[in-house]
């Protein structure tokens, strides 16, 4: 069986393990992500923590968490290549450990349900280099008409 794919899902992989500017929003090219892997449904982006992105503890700031995670569902969503934009609903976030300046950081994210008119997204942050779940949250994203 072929593997389903989208022309935004076939340019993401063009520039994996490089610093793109991979979107038109303004906020994902402030996080500066680096595409990992893309397939039908599902990304994954790296980000490195950066000072600006920090609270005054020195940790990832919950809303940059927070911020990391919406933006890749919409990125998951939108490289669905759907007829209308979808916008998020509701984002619920469980935080479990802090990352700091300098982590490299893991935003997985994976459609559970595609709908017509609301898609379900998880997602999934990761330190790898310590094999810790920093966080997870779920989506809903809604159909624009």
């Amino acid at each position: 069986m072929q593997e389903k794919t989208t022309k935004i899902i076939e340019k993401i992989r063009l520039v994996i393990g490089k610093e793109e500017q991979l979107s038109p929003s303004p906020f994902m090219n402030w996080l500066k992500p680096v595409a990992v892997a893309a397939e039908y449904g599902s990304l994954t982006f790296e980000y490195k923590i950066r000072r600006e992105m920090t609270n005054p503890m020195g940790n990832l700031h919950g809303g940059v968490i927070a911020g990391i995670i919406d933006d890749i569902m919409g990125a998951t969503v939108y490289s669905l290549e759907k007829s209308d934009y979808f916008v998020t609903v509701n984002l619920s976030v469980d935080y479990f450990a802090p990352a700091v300046l300098g982590d490299v950081i893991h935003a997985i994210s994976k459609v559970v349900k595609e709908g017509r008119s609301v898609i379900n997204v998880e997602c999934e942050l990761w330190l790898p280099a310590k094999k810790r779940l920093l966080a997870k949250a779920s989506s809903n994203l809604m159909r624009l008409h």
